[in-house]
Formats: C-alpha cells, sequence, structure tokens
C-alpha cells in the first residue's frame, strides 16, 4: 500500500529535468540520411568508410524552441507580405480603373449625392473630379478650377514634367492642393468636404480644397453668458472654432493636431495646446485615449468626455467644457490641452479640478473685489443646491431642538394640515422643480421663459393653498434651486443635483450624522480622483504650491505663475514687475526731484 501511494505520488507530482537547458536530442529525419547512405556505398570501397561515413550522416541536433518557432513563423510571414504586397489601396493610372473604385467605394448609382465630373484637361487628357454635393463651394469650382484645367492652351509649357505635378505648381489656383496614391485616404478627403482630381496615365490624385458647406454664424454664447466680456461663442464648425482661439493667441507655439475619432462616422477632433507650456505627458496622454477610442459612431464633446475620462463612475465631471473661445484660450495659456470636436460649439480642457469649475471669465474682466465677491456667491450657491433640502429634513425630523421656538412654532402651524411625511413632501417639490426646469428647457424659447418662472409660481402658490405641502418648503425649494442655477459648470450642476437627493435620504435617515456621514464619503470619493494624473482637490488635498486665483482672486498682476499642480515646463506666466511702469515712473519722479 505505501509502494502504491508512492508511485501515484511520483505521477502527480512535477519533477524539474536535470538537463533543462540542452533538452532531449533528436536525429536528423531518415529521408535526409538515406540518399546520403546510398551515395556513400557506392562511393566508398571499404566497409569501414560506409560505417563512418553513416555516423556522420546520423549527427544529432537540438529542436526548436516555442520562441524560437514562433520567430520563425513570424519571419515567414513577414517575408510573404513583404514578396506580396497589398495594392489594392494603390491608385491605378487607368483612369477607367480608378473611376469604377470610387463608383464602387460610394455604392454609386445608388448614393445620389456623389458628383463625378468627366472632363479632359485641355482637350487632351481625360479626367474626373469626385466631390460631394453640399460640401464643396460649387462657385469655387465654377469659376477657379474647371475653367482652368479645361482651358485649351493649359499643357503649352509642360515639358518631360508630371502633369499632376504641373497642374498643381502651374495651373490649380486654389489655396491648398496636394497628393495622394491611396484610395483610402482619397475617399476619406472627399468625405471631408475636399475634391479629388484623378488624371489618366496618373497614379495619383489631387486632392483640392474647396469646402464651402453651410454653416451657423458666430453668436453669443448660450450657456455661459457674461455681463463684462467677449460675447463670441463656439458654432458647429471645427474650422471655425479653431481660428477664433487663434485670433486670441496670435502665438506660432500653438499647436492644433488634427485627430479622427470613430470607427465608422470618423468625425474630426482638434487638440490645441501650446508647445513648451503644457506638459508632453498629458499630451501623450490624451492623444493616446483619443487614438483607442474602439466606438462605431463618435460625436462631439459629450460623447468623447465620456470615453476618455479617467473614472466613469464618479458624478464629478473630470474635464472642463465651455463654449466661450476666450476661456478656451485662457486654459491653454494655463497649460491645459483643449480639445475641439465637430459638430457641437463646445470645447474640452484637461487636465481640471474641483475649484477651477467655478471660475468663469467674467472673473478676469473684473476687479479682484468683484471677482472675489462672484465667486463667494457661487460657493454659497453650491452649499445650499447641496445640503439645504437634507438640513431641513434632518432639522423637522430629528433635531428639533435646534429650531427656535418661533420659528418651530410657525414650522408647526404651517405642517399641521399637511397630509403627508416630511420625506415625501420633500421629495414631491423637488421633483416637481426638476419637471419644470426640464419642461422649460424642451418646450420653444418665446414661451420657454414664462412656464419656468410662472409655472413655478403656480404650482407652489396651488400647493400651499391646497395644503399638500408647507410655505416654508417651497421656500426652501426655490432657494436650493437659485443655488443650483449659480454653479456655471453645466456637468457640475448635474451633479449637485443628483446629490442632492442622496443627502434628503441620508438626512431622513441619521439626521445630521447621515449628512456628515456622505459629505465624508462625498469628499473622500472626490479627493480619490484624478485627471489625467492630477488630484481632483489640489491644491487643498494634497496640499501644494497656491495660485493666487483659487477661491480668492487677487489682483491679476500678482498672479505671476502658473497652477502648480500642472507641473508645466514653464511655470512663470508674468514677469518679475508686470506693473513696470510703477518703478519708471518713480524714477523719473526721483531724477526731477534730484535735478531740481
Amino acid at each position: 500500500m505505501p509502494g502504491f501511494l508512492k508511485t501515484i505520488t511520483d505521477m502527480l507530482t512535477y519533477k524539474e529535468l536535470k538537463n533543462k537547458e540542452r533538452g532531449f536530442e533528436l536525429l536528423e529525419d531518415e529521408a535526409q540520411s538515406a540518399p546520403q547512405q546510398s551515395n556513400a556505398q557506392q562511393q566508398g570501397s571499404s566497409g569501414q568508410q560506409n560505417s563512418t561515413q553513416s555516423k556522420k550522416n546520423k549527427s544529432s541536433r537540438h529542436p526548436l524552441t516555442v520562441e524560437e518557432w514562433n520567430g520563425g513563423r513570424k519571419a515567414e510571414n513577414t517575408e510573404d507580405v513583404c514578396q506580396a504586397p497589398d495594392n489594392t489601396d494603390i491608385i491605378s493610372t487607368e483612369l477607367q480603373a480608378n473611376l469604377e473604385v470610387i463608383r464602387q467605394k460610394f455604392l454609386m448609382p445608388k448614393n445620389r449625392d456623389i458628383i463625378i465630373r468627366e472632363f479632359k484637361i485641355g482637350r487632351k487628357i481625360k479626367a474626373f473630379m469626385a466631390y460631394i454635393d453640399g460640401m464643396t463651394d460649387k462657385q469655387t469650382l465654377n469659376l477657379s478650377i474647371l475653367p482652368q484645367l479645361m482651358s485649351r492652351d493649359v499643357f503649352e509649357e509642360l515639358g518631360e514634367e508630371c502633369p499632376a505635378d504641373y497642374l498643381m505648381e502651374n495651373i490649380l489656383a486654389v489655396h491648398d492642393v496636394r497628393k495622394t496614391n491611396k484610395y483610402s485616404d482619397a475617399v476619406m478627403q472627399i468625405l471631408n468636404g475636399l475634391s479629388a482630381l484623378f488624371l489618366e496615365g496618373s497614379g495619383e490624385c489631387i486632392l483640392i480644397e474647396a469646402r464651402g458647406f453651410e454653416k451657423r454664424n458666430v453668436e453669443a454664447p448660450k450657456t455661459e453668458k457674461i455681463v463684462k466680456g467677449s460675447q463670441e461663442g463656439f458654432t458647429e464648425n471645427l474650422r471655425t472654432n479653431v481660428a477664433l482661439i487663434r485670433r486670441i493667441i496670435k502665438n506660432e507655439n500653438l499647436v492644433t493636431e488634427m485627430l479622427s475619432v470613430g470607427n465608422t462616422n470618423h468625425s474630426n477632433c482638434a487638440v490645441m495646446y501650446m508647445e513648451g507650456i503644457a506638459n508632453p505627458k498629458v499630451i501623450q496622454e490624451i492623444k493616446k485615449r483619443l487614438e483607442r477610442i474602439d466606438a462605431a459612431f463618435v460625436l462631439g464633446d459629450g460623447m468623447i468626455e465620456q470615453f476618455i475620462e479617467d473614472n466613469s463612475f464618479m458624478l464629478f465631471p473630470q474635464i472642463a467644457s465651455t463654449e466661450r473661445p476666450d476661456r478656451t484660450a485662457s486654459f491653454i495659456m494655463e497649460g491645459q490641452v483643449v480639445i475641439i470636436a465637430e459638430g457641437t460649439p463646445f470645447a474640452l480642457a484637461a487636465p481640471v479640478t474641483f475649484f477651477g469649475l467655478f471660475h468663469t471669465s467674467e472673473d478676469t474682466f473684473v476687479r479682484w473685489p468683484g471677482g472675489v465677491f462672484l465667486r463667494l456667491i457661487r460657493i454659497f450657491g453650491l452649499f445650499c443646491a447641496t445640503f439645504l433640502p437634507g438640513l431641513y429634513v434632518a432639522l423637522t425630523l430629528y433635531h428639533i431642538e435646534m429650531i427656535p421656538t418661533e420659528l418651530l412654532i410657525s414650522v408647526a402651524k404651517a405642517k399641521e394640515l399637511v397630509p403627508f411625511p416630511t420625506l415625501l413632501e420633500v421629495l414631491i417639490m423637488e421633483i416637481a422643480f426638476e419637471l419644470i426646469r426640464e419642461g422649460g428647457i424642451r418646450v420653444p424659447s418665446v414661451i420657454g421663459q414664462t412656464l419656468g418662472i410662472v409655472g413655478a409660481l403656480i404650482l407652489g402658490q396651488a400647493a400651499v393653498t391646497a395644503g399638500l405641502v408647507s410655505p416654508l418648503l417651497v421656500i426652501v425649494v426655490s432657494i436650493t434651486g437659485l443655488g443650483s442655477f449659480a454653479i456655471p459648470n453645466y456637468t457640475l450642476a448635474i451633479a449637485i443635483r443628483i446629490e442632492r437627493f442622496l443627502f434628503i435620504f441620508a438626512g431622513a435617515v441619521l439626521g445630521f450624522y447621515g449628512i456628515s456621514l456622505m459629505a465624508v464619503l462625498l469628499i473622500y470619493f472626490a479627493c480619490s480622483m484624478k485627471s489625467f494624473g492630477v488630484p481632483y482637490f489640489v491644491p487643498v488635498a494634497p496640499k501644494t504650491k497656491v495660485n493666487r486665483d483659487v477661491v480668492f482672486r487677487y489682483p491679476i498682476w500678482t498672479q505671476k505663475e502658473r497652477p502648480d499642480a500642472l507641473n508645466t515646463p514653464n511655470r512663470k506666466r508674468q514677469g518679475d514687475n508686470p506693473k513696470h511702469w510703477i518703478s519708471e515712473d518713480s524714477e523719473e519722479e526721483t531724477d526731477k526731484g534730484g535735478n531740481t
């Protein structure tokens, strides 16, 4: 019995090979050694020579390891690829073949908005131009491109030069032309609004910049209105938005990189940053996340934000969104990276901190006392929008002794006829207020404001008259709504509206203890967040070098350095003496006093 158990144990126990490096030996294949043996027998005359030759032929060799086998297979595949390249994407020199490929790519004749214009250049060389109807400026094509190409004396000075190069350098009077030899590149540029010119006998096509689709004009921002400052807002056109920023930042180090997102719709987005100011690691990380978005359809900044943010399960936004070119320019000059997507009038800025979401353009345009006052008002609005309904529930349910006697009597009289418990009463009013706010956005703009204001007043008055809610609760809900409107960032305001219900339930369960516990949990999760490597609550947690523009805004000439958390290569925002005219005037006065 012990011997049987030992046998089973030996079978199940792994034993390391003694000669692990060498492995086992394998003789050469018999098919290779047999011909050599027969030749040796015919040529040799003695048996000893035959046996010696046989032993030499049966020399041993080591087998290939798994790594060597895979390496050999990869090398073979690489050689096969090099020997047989894929020519299906290379533009042909035959015009008819190119015409058939373009028709197949765009599913013609089912696709009716793809225009293919066939003609002869200089009445000699056959050619065709492909473009999308509605995305190309027809006036440019009809007046500046086609007449020049169809002119009789186009090729009068053509020598041995390539016809495509000759047309680009001497005939096409367009600000942007380039060549490509791939169908995929030509198709993508046609979808972007360019015109592709194919020539007979040329293996390249000419891409002509002649975009001219309809777009909305630059108007005042809809969601970030201010009294003092710029009144320009972004549009849905990507090129227009980039130009608005370049009008503000006139610097050659402002970089604009174009990327394509979405596997099917191929939406364009621009990544803008200041070379030498933005952190190169942040730039690399943002580009990497954009390039690795694996989705068929990506549209606008909202979808891009959800794909590239660090933690999607947090309520707080981790990327700032703005509709204003001036604020976007300030983000870039601070060292942040800006993403502008095609199709939406908003720009994204990263990294971002919690305190940065309370800043607006108006803070910079007004003097520092006004800027500090406005920020304190917003922080107070944040406190009301987050805690006020929960505190009301906690006070009326668990901490009545903290209410003054006169106020407690008024509250008791007001709630005497209310048939609902406090929690249900607050939920009814909060949900009704959210319905009015959402309904005011969806209805036509002519009656939207009337519905939001008058509807809230009528509903609140009717609810109080009917005895469904107390008058004090109407005041609490109204102040809460005003506080949420004071938050400048729309995504942050939505997060606060959701958190408000969490504090209401926490106050209904444990009173002030529940509110305190919920606040600690939210602050804990917020402090653990990062936006592209930057802690969300910096410079408070963790504590870093404080910039003079976090909560309290100091005079603008004292803000000499950029935020420490961004870790920018160039920390200095201003010179050592931004108000240099003060020292100059004092020196002049001293000189005058000495001379006199």
